[in-house]
């Protein structure tokens, strides 16, 4: 594993990182002790940071990780997000009060005195316009109960806005060979200031793996069940905007740029790690196998200039206009 410094940290973090919102739940039935396994196996392959949320399984996945600090002894970090509990996402519910409860309900799931880093989970634009929000994590800083914090976001656009704010610390964005913009604008940016970023949703909601077919099957709460088609209404982050079935022509095409005994996974996990700007990326697992595919992709050479333009040239031609404009 190689590590990357996170901002203005002082962390070193692992390129390949964890998510947690698949063990949390909403991605098919999860088995703690078969997400206990995988938190296990990451630690093992040098993984030392692991994104979750308190929404993810409301509080579950932090839960585990509260279990999991009590069975290992090395240090790792990490992340967790706010914002999410709101019943209705309004700028005004990005209260003093509510952010304070909602940070002591993540202390007491992850049973620590101090998060290491809280995120603002993907809140309205007109958030990051309102610098009392920001105080407010300043303040909380302050007092001790969070140790850096960061953003969430959507778009590019707040994404900029929020690295106006001098301790924003981390930036999570969606970046995959399917959502390429923000390395155009806002990554030069990010590294002036030298904020961290986290790339989220970085194998497109599993489309990216390769293991998924026309004739996956996603039932109960699964978040993949959404954006079958790309309509308006449906269009969200699942399989990063792209509608399912020209996710699964891409990537039928994009298997064929992968090197013998490179699986699509690593592939595009390699693809994000090319970008010197990007901190680290984050898939999920549910199992130990998934785990160790991740963590290989760390191991792989760059990719050659002339599989990125193949990329790109897929990207600009079948994937840009659905997501571009967009975010």
């Amino acid at each position: 594993m190689k590590y990357r410094s996170l901002g203005r940290t002082g962390w070193q973090v692992s390129e390949i990182s964890f998510g947690a919102w698949a063990i949390g739940g909403a991605w098919g039935d999860v088995d703690d002790r078969e997400s206990l396994a995988a938190l296990h196996a990451a630690l093992d392959g040098g993984v030392n940071f692991f994104d979750t949320a308190d929404v993810y399984g409301d509080g579950r996945s932090e839960r585990l990780f509260a279990r999991l600090k009590k069975e290992r002894k090395e240090k790792f970090y990490i992340a967790t997000k706010a914002g999410r509990r709101l019943p209705t996402q309004t700028p005004e519910g990005y209260t003093r009060k509510n952010l304070t409860a909602w940070i002591e309900r993540s202390l007491r799931n992850l049973n620590t005195d101090a998060l290491d880093l809280l995120q603002l989970h993907c809140p309205p634009t007109p958030v990051y316009y309102l610098p009392e929000v920001f105080g407010i994590l300043d303040d909380l800083v302050q007092s001790g109960k969070v140790r850096h914090y960061g953003v969430s976001v959507e778009k590019v656009e707040e994404a900029l806005k929020a690295i106006e704010f001098p301790n924003v610390q981390t930036v999570q964005i969606i970046f995959n060979i399917f959502r390429q913009r923000p390395a155009e604008l806002f990554f030069p940016e990010a590294q002036k200031k030298k904020v961290g970023i986290l790339a989220r949703v970085p194998l497109a909601s599993g489309l990216l793996s390769g293991k998924i077919t026309r004739h996956s099957k996603f039932a109960g709460d699964d978040h993949r069940r959404f954006n079958r088609h790309g309509e308006a209404f449906d269009r969200g982050e699942t399989f990063s905007g792209v509608d399912f079935a020209t996710g699964l022509r891409a990537v039928d095409k994009l298997k064929l740029l992968a090197p013998a005994n490179v699986a699509l996974a690593q592939l595009a996990l390699r693809w994000i790690l090319d970008f010197p700007a990007v901190t680290c990326a984050i898939p999920g697992a549910k199992r130990p196998a998934q785990v160790a595919e991740n963590i290989a992709a760390a191991d792989l050479k760059p990719l050659s200039a002339a599989t990125r333009k193949k990329i790109r040239a897929l990207y600009d031609a079948e994937i840009r206009p659905l997501v571009h404009p967009y975010w």
